[in-house]
């Protein structure tokens, strides 16, 4: 169990992570975290410079999207943030950037495949590409429709959220998640990571497969899976 002031450090610790992974220019991402018992969301105020954020700025909001307290306004993307969290019940926390790289496939709507090993070991299997919103989308709730679209996309492709923490939204930019919010920002700096790679490999051969899939589950599932021997065992 996490209290409220904990996981308010934990995204302020987050957000101030965007700047320090090169993620976020002048103040181009956000990041929440949620405590699931209590059904609240902290997330980034709006337009606030990262190196300003204190946990007392931080708004905290229902998951119907009421100001629960906090007198600062929450990011403009709050509404995809909470549809998420409503959809995808084993978040505890999503990231929202403009990070050069993945921003670029996402503005030439093409979809992240698993091109190498490094990619497999954070993704398993292709990140997709969430189709631009129509116009009646836009007018109708932007921010909602966004997650709509992102929530959409999941089922239609029978995509696991957490074997999967990303999508790259076609026109924009990405969204990462994960089990805390500090494991959302991994997961950022995974996916652009990844797509800086994919740049420079498509650079040198345009005719690049994807990894095949034996090779993929095997570095996918030795960090990942029910027998994973990555990284040290808790005592």
């Amino acid at each position: 169990m996490i209290d409220l002031t904990e996981l308010k450090e934990q995204v302020v610790a987050a957000n101030r992570a965007l700047v320090s992974s090169d993620l976020v220019t002048l103040t181009w991402g956000n990041v929440s975290g949620i405590d699931r018992e209590a059904g609240l969301v902290v997330i980034k105020p709006s337009g606030v410079p990262y190196e300003e954020l204190t946990p007392d700025h931080l708004p905290v909001l229902d998951l119907e999207g009421k100001q629960i307290s906090g007198d600062l306004n929450p990011s403009s993307d709050t509404k995809t943030h909470l549809h998420l969290y409503r959809n995808f019940p084993d978040l505890g926390g999503v990231v929202h950037t403009h990070s050069p790289s993945a921003t670029a496939f996402s503005q030439a709507g093409r979809s992240l495949p698993c091109l190498g090993t490094t990619h497999a070991d954070h993704f398993s299997g292709t990140v997709p590409i969430a189709p631009a919103l129509t116009a009646a989308q836009i007018e109708r709730d932007y921010e909602h429709e966004t997650g709509v679209s992102i929530v959409e996309l999941f089922e239609k492709l029978a995509l696991n959220p957490l074997e999967i923490p990303a999508v790259l939204l076609q026109h924009h930019a990405p969204f990462t998640w994960g089990k805390t919010p500090q494991k959302a920002v991994e997961n950022a700096v995974a996916l652009e990571m990844c797509c800086q790679m994919a740049l420079s490999s498509y650079a040198l051969n345009p005719d690049l497969k994807a990894l095949p899939d034996y090779l993929l589950r095997k570095h996918h599932e030795r960090k990942h899976g029910p027998n994973a021997y990555y990284g040290q065992k808790s005592r």
